[in-house]
């Protein structure tokens, strides 16, 4: 038969269901944490309250702040790129590039940038504020010259800005956010867009400076190549001087020099041909006596004089026929024909002499033409020799003329390109004056430190639980001693409202907690089941119990009364020795007489008879007078007689001082026929009620249980008598 009485929920039924099993154990397990927090619920309030406490100071306290936030986005392609090159298209939503901008953006040099379009003033102003939290006319002079080294000092304003800009990528896009934190919603957007408009400029510039480079470069190649252009063209022209090699309209002076003596020595030899065969016509012609050579009919004066010679022939003609021929008209218009005749002879032999002329003037010409045809060709025969020499520099200067206006236009394009050039990164927005605070905003703030307060209580009730060692439940003691626990006792006194939250119970005087436990049900029932627990224990006859504990104030005195007056009850004989001597409280707790006590008995002044004195239906032997020398005579064999003249009571109960201040208690176990533990609820040491029990079998002790004291109420199990049912009648049946 078992000894061991169990809390209610740790006891399992035996009729409980297999299936039911696990469901419980899971519901334990979660429920384990909850008591142990509800254990500790004073520690877990004091904390809870002073985080909360803290997080609605902080929230309070705390300035506002604001926060402007703008945006960019970074590797879009150039604008008017259609081809865009592999490597651009490559970059285009790199995260490594993503985040090598990101860095661009926190870097000390932006900062600096960012900083030079005047914003010490606004810096100043925002630190002004905070540090005055928001009553800057109350500023010190420490803070204030703090706030005004901002403004004059760049590396600790760098340090200053790098700690409030928020810089960030977007979710996963190509979108960096920019943003700052300030307790003026103004200087937030003026600190934002200043360092958004620097990483701009900052890209351009970037950007813009290779080009720039590359068009210096060009332009200083285009300069030195037109330099050497103009001193090619300069030596070509000398050299021409030099040599002649004068051009015409259409080629060098001595080329069109010759083709004008070709053609005038042409036209010449034309000139003289024609006139050598229109004089052979005229000479053929007169030996024939005629004069319809072509070249004196070509002659005007020729034709008049032919006409006119032809009229005076008809004249003649008719004259002669109707005058006759010596008729003096007739006469006269022959001499007048005579005469035409000798005009026209004369003419023809002028336009003979004439083709004469032109014949000789174009075979003058002709040899003149043709001397300076040979001394042309010799000089176009040097100047081809002079124009082959210098071909090669005119195609130098040709080629270099072609870089030059390659290079002209390759150099206007990338300062059209430079000027135009707007960077890798576009504006997306500019920041706007932030119209509520971004922090501390009261919802939040306080959902997370009621969540922050609730974590950090429950840690520190569970962690405080976890390092506790103290009695809490049977299992604990059964575990660590191997001694059944006999039962436990609740608290009396609930104190109240705190006092039922709290573990710590008041505690109350001897006779006072005596008093409340004659009308308190649990305590009459608990105290019923440890008296039944004693005898059984032990068998049949005289017991003797000694009755300690660990360390003071674990309820063993009460214990002890209690048991003597409720065996005593039962009608049993029962005598209760104090064998505290040191610090004895019998009598001056529970009112008894002036006695000689356990000290006379001990010291053979006094019989055992004569130090009992009655309580209560029991007999009791108080300590006597405190003494010094406590182990020295409870180690005398006076006091195994006493133990053996207590032999004609039912049950005597020795109430020895706690284990760890004193040996008495280990001198007394080995005389008692059982040994009965206290361990106090909440108080008493694992640890040292381990020990106790250890020490007190080592001694030669047999420890018969333990008893639990000051028990929260509650957990003791309870067998209260059924009022008696009403008797049934035959009449109602």
């Amino acid at each position: 038969m078992s000894l061991l009485t169990l809390d209610l929920p740790d006891r399992v039924p035996a009729s409980g269901s297999r299936r039911a099993a696990p469901e419980r154990e899971r519901g334990s397990h979660l429920l384990a944490p909850l008591l142990k927090i509800w254990r500790r619920r004073i520690l877990f309030a004091t904390v809870f309250i002073a985080v909360f406490g803290l997080a609605v100071t902080l929230l309070i306290r705390t300035p506002a702040q604001y926060v402007a936030s703008g945006s960019v986005i970074v590797a879009e392609p150039e604008p008017g790129a259609n081809n865009a090159s592999m490597a651009w298209i490559q970059k285009l939503g790199d995260p490594a590039d993503l985040e090598s901008q990101i860095l661009v953006l926190r870097s000390p040099r932006l900062m600096r940038l960012a900083a030079d379009n005047g914003l010490a003033e606004a810096v100043m102003a925002e630190c002004r504020q905070a540090v005055t939290r928001g009553r800057p006319d109350r500023i010190t002079d420490k803070k204030d010259a703090a706030c005004i080294k901002l403004g004059t000092d760049r590396d600790a304003l760098v340090e200053y800005l790098q700690k409030r800009y928020l810089v960030g990528s977007a979710g996963r896009s190509r979108v960096i956010a920019v943003a700052y934190k300030s307790p003026l919603p103004e200087v937030a957007q003026t600190m934002a867009n200043a360092l958004i408009n620097a990483f701009l400029e900052d890209q351009r510039n970037a950007q813009a400076s290779s080009r720039k480079a590359a068009t210096d470069w060009l332009f200083t190649e285009i300069k030195q190549l037109d330099s050497s252009i103009r001193d090619d063209e300069a030596r070509i022209q000398a050299f021409r001087r030099r040599k002649g090699l004068v051009k015409g309209a259409t080629g060098p002076i001595s080329a069109e020099r010759l083709t004008g003596i070709s053609q005038q020595l042409a036209a010449a030899e034309g000139s003289k041909a024609d006139a050598a065969a229109r004089l052979k016509e005229i000479e053929a012609d007169r030996r024939r006596g005629s004069d319809s050579a072509p070249a004196v009919l070509a002659s005007r004066a020729v034709g008049d004089l032919k006409q006119q010679l032809s009229g005076v022939s008809a004249q003649l003609a008719n004259q002669s026929t109707l005058l006759g021929p010596n008729h003096p008209s007739v006469r006269a218009l022959q001499t007048e024909r005579n005469s035409l005749r000798d005009q026209i002879e004369r003419e023809r032999t002028n336009v003979a002499d004439g083709l004469r002329k032109t014949y000789e003037a174009s075979n003058t010409l002709a040899k003149a033409l043709r001397a300076q045809m040979d001394s042309a060709k010799s000089e176009a025969a040097a100047a081809m020799d002079d124009e082959a020499s210098i071909e090669g520099m005119v195609r130098n200067a040709e080629i270099k003329r072609a870089r030059y206006a390659d290079l002209v236009k390759r150099a206007s394009e990338l300062e059209t390109e430079r000027r135009i050039l707007t960077g890798s990164t576009r504006l997306v927005s500019l920041a706007e004056i932030p119209q509520e605070a971004f922090s501390p905003k009261p919802v939040p703030f306080l959902a997370g430190g009621f969540v922050l307060a609730t974590v950090l209580a429950a840690a520190a009730a569970l962690l405080r639980d976890f390092a506790d060692r103290r009695v809490r439940t049977p299992a604990q003691l059964v575990a660590g001693t191997g001694a059944p626990v006999f039962a436990q006792l609740p608290c009396l006194d609930p104190g109240g409202l705190v006092g039922r939250l709290s573990d710590r119970r008041r505690e109350l005087p001897l006779a006072e907690a005596l008093e409340r436990a004659q009308g308190h049900p649990a305590m009459r029932n608990v105290l019923r089941t440890l008296h039944a627990h004693l005898f059984l224990a032990g068998g049949n006859g005289s017991r003797t119990v000694l009755v300690t504990s660990a360390k003071p104030r674990e309820g063993k005195s009460f214990t002890t009364f209690a048991i003597a007056g409720l065996s005593a009850a039962s009608g049993r004989r029962v005598l209760v020795i104090e064998c505290d001597l040191r610090r004895p409280n019998f009598e001056a707790t529970l009112g008894l007489g002036r006695s000689p006590g356990l000290v006379g008995v001990l010291r053979g002044t006094t019989d055992p008879a004569a130090a009992v004195v009655s309580c209560d239906g029991f007999d009791v032997i108080p300590a006597g007078l405190p003494t010094p020398d406590s182990t020295e005579l409870l180690m005398h064999p006076r006091m195994a007689g006493l133990l053996a003249w207590s032999r004609r009571y039912d049950l005597v109960l020795l109430d020895s001082p706690p284990t760890s201040l004193l040996m008495d208690a280990y001198m007394l176990a080995r005389h008692v026929d059982g040994v009965l533990c206290c361990a106090r609820y909440g108080r008493s040491q694992l640890s040292d009620t381990i020990e106790t029990v250890t020490g007190l079998r080592e001694a030669g002790g047999a420890v018969l249980g333990i008893a639990m004291t000051m028990v929260k109420p509650g957990g003791q199990p309870t067998y209260e008598p059924a009022p008696l049912p009403l008797p049934h009648r035959a009449g109602a049946a």
